[in-house]
């Protein structure tokens, strides 16, 4: 793979992850981001099953250790705030509902980066702006910087990338929506919780909470049923105004965490949706993490498959030693059956998180409690444990150029 020249559009956590596969198969990679610094912000994902099995091969598994944040586990909770039932995040083999790795988003972008700043070049406050794909390789024209031409250009610029709109058109991609919104701030500890989670839900509505940063802030989220509503994604202002009204009478401390959203200096929302792309590439163009196969954040396995996937992109790229249009279609037929079961479980997943009814919220409740006392309770959760560990790994290493 030595002097394949890749391009990266993202640097969030899927691009930097690609980075360090393609850099050590001895790939010249460059990443080109449109923020005009590193995104360290954002909320707590969890990194399950095969992905650990990336952290670990990747030789970064001591610290991510040391970088997660401490969740001990998780209680739903009634109007009152009594605990009603929990899951310890040491349980099910570190799969369950709260995982044994839970890390801060910006917390992995730092590590991912720091990884690489030394063997990838980084270009922010820049994106690209058209591709022309030809015999000789990509034709990349930026917005800012000069043209330059790559062996193999991959988007992985999330679930609204502008780069699968250049090479598939504006509808080349199909949104599924499944049914719910999701909402995440930062939040003072008001609540006194200490390495917990707690969950508060009424039907078709979800508020909660999770201690970081040692316990001094709170990383509140708001899940909502609903069908899909128009709304301007930049649009900062209006969209706290479509949190507040639409957590407006929640019991619990839900006012407490609204009440904070007006000063929180790191706000998301938008809907929680799944991309469904007949193919993963077009020419030497290829897609990567959201923007080529997210399965919503209801699917707890976002941050899991853009690991896997940037590790057997990386691989099967080594593999095909040049063939670009080899390592891509070989890249597609190993990971997509895989990814397909992911996206059928995220999208059945969020009735666990946003129940319907209060019939639905009780029953949560006793299946949570029965997962407690039941000495094989993990039986109960066999199936998502699976799919967490459900893809095994290709060995690339015979392709390896550099070590870490």
């Amino acid at each position: 793979m030595p002097g394949i020249k890749a391009l990266i559009s993202g640097a969030g956590i899927a691009g930097p992850a690609l980075a360090y596969w393609l850099a050590r198969y001895g790939a010249q990679v460059t990443v080109i981001e449109s923020a005009p610094a590193r995104r360290t912000g954002g909320q707590l994902i969890d990194i399950r099953g095969s992905g650990r099995d990336v952290i670990a091969r990747a030789g970064l598994a001591e610290v991510v250790r040391a970088a997660r944040t401490s969740a001990d586990g998780l209680s739903f909770v009634d109007a009152r705030g009594r605990r009603q039932a929990s899951v310890r995040a040491d349980g099910f083999g570190g799969d369950g509902p709260v995982t044994e790795t839970e890390i801060l988003r910006g917390a992995l972008v730092e590590i991912l980066h720091e990884a690489t700043d030394a063997s990838v070049e980084y270009v922010f406050g820049d994106r690209v702006d058209a591709l022309d794909d030809r015999r000789d390789g990509v034709h990349v024209t930026f917005a800012k910087s000069a043209p330059r031409r790559f062996d193999v250009v991959v988007g992985a610029d999330g679930l609204h990338s502008g780069v699968r709109a250049l090479a598939f058109g504006p509808d080349g991609a199909r949104l599924r929506h499944v049914g719910y919104y999701l909402s995440f701030w930062t939040a003072r500890n008001t609540l006194g919780l200490c390495d917990w989670t707690e969950v508060y839900s009424e039907p078709g509505r979800t508020i909660g909470a999770r201690a970081v940063n040692g316990n001094t802030q709170l990383m509140a989220f708001l899940s909502l049923r609903s069908a899909p509503f128009r709304y301007d994604p930049r649009d900062t202002a209006a969209l706290k105004t479509v949190v507040r009204s639409r957590a407006a009478g929640m019991r619990w401390h839900a006012d407490k965490l609204i009440a904070q959203l007006e000063d929180t200096a790191d706000f998301y929302f938008d809907a929680c949706s799944q991309v469904v792309l007949p193919r993963w590439s077009s020419g030497r163009i290829t897609f990567l993490g959201d923007a080529a196969f997210c399965a919503s954040p209801m699917s707890g396995h976002g941050t899991t498959i853009a690991l896997v996937g940037a590790y057997v992109l990386a691989g099967e790229l080594a593999r095909a030693q040049g063939d670009v249009a080899a390592g891509l279609r070989a890249y597609e037929e190993r990971l997509r059956p895989w990814i397909t079961r992911v996206q059928r479980f995220g999208q059945h997943n969020g009735r666990t998180m946003t129940p319907r009814t209060r019939a639905g919220i009780a029953f949560r409740r006793g299946v949570v409690a029965l997962q407690e006392r039941l000495p094989l309770g993990d039986l109960l959760l066999r199936d998502q444990i699976r799919l967490s560990n459900g893809f095994a790994l290709p060995d690339y290493t015979l392709y390896e150029r550099t070590r870490p």
